[in-house]
């Protein structure tokens, strides 16, 4: 784990796994969780690529997140610090509010995004109002909120480890960073911006997810010209954690097939 400080200023946490020829991939975590939540997949596309997943500012390792800050802002930090990394092109892949950074990052600046892999996430939520609301009413205490909400975000039964890997995660963020990123997912609005994708895409859900359900990933399939869509069979929300195996095997062939074609 270490910290990098990009070109707009901003300190950010981040992981860095791996070396290899292949396109680097980038992760970017939820509203809910940081860097952590990513490191079944370092450890496994750290074998033939660079792997690096990246907190927000104010989440994890971070600096805290100055007043204001928006999603776009989230995604001019994390291209800031790609390029203070070295990484002048790669596959983005992001989960819940991470794929709505990563629809951001593309809108900044297309020609840095070799594929983006949305996992678990939308254009725009048909209840984000709703769940904007009761998030922000409920952050002050984030702890008792991941206890609330952990069985609801996790296929059903829950493995106990992830159980409370999730709770422990979500209990460490920042009250004040969590309401800057609860604003950045739950109230987006990027229909127009899913429309303009111009890289290869992979849509990602799992089959259980309440929060973000398929229907939503389904959407994004139709405004996505070309997008390809695979579910996760008995994930949650979290399903890069919940199943890492599968989710794993479905993104490595498809930025195998994208590094192949070019």
């Amino acid at each position: 784990m270490a910290r990098i400080t990009a070109a707009n200023g901003v300190t950010i946490g981040y992981e860095d796994a791996g070396i290899g020829e292949a396109t680097p991939i980038v992760f970017l975590h939820g509203v809910g969780s940081d860097k952590s939540v990513w490191r079944p997949q370092l450890e496994h596309f750290r074998r033939e690529r660079r792997a690096v997943a990246f907190d927000y500012p104010g989440y994890g390792e971070s600096d805290s997140a100055p007043e204001g800050t928006t999603r776009d802002d989230y995604a001019t930090t994390i291209l800031a610090a790609m390029t203070e990394l070295g990484i002048a092109r790669a596959h983005v892949c992001g989960l819940s509010l991470g794929g709505v950074v990563a629809i951001a990052m593309h809108h900044a600046w297309p020609k840095r995004i070799v594929s983006l892999i949305l996992a678990d996430t939308f254009a725009e939520h048909p209840d984000g109002q709703g769940i904007y609301d009761r998030s922000i009413e409920a952050s002050n205490d984030l702890r008792a909120l991941a206890e609330a909400r952990v069985d609801f975000l996790l296929g059903q039964p829950a493995d106990p480890i992830v159980r409370s890997e999730v709770v422990e995660t979500m209990a460490r963020i920042d009250p004040a960073a969590y309401r800057i990123g609860v604003e950045a997912v739950w109230l987006a609005s990027q229909r127009d911006r899913a429309r303009r994708i111009s890289v290869p895409t992979l849509i990602l859900c799992g089959t259980e997810d309440r929060a973000t359900p398929p229907s939503l990933s389904n959407e994004l399939l139709q405004l996505v010209s070309g997008a390809q869509y695979e579910t996760i069979a008995g994930a949650g929300h979290l399903s890069n954690l919940e199943r890492p195996d599968d989710f794993n095997l479905v993104v490595d062939a498809f930025v195998r097939g994208v590094d192949m074609r070019g």
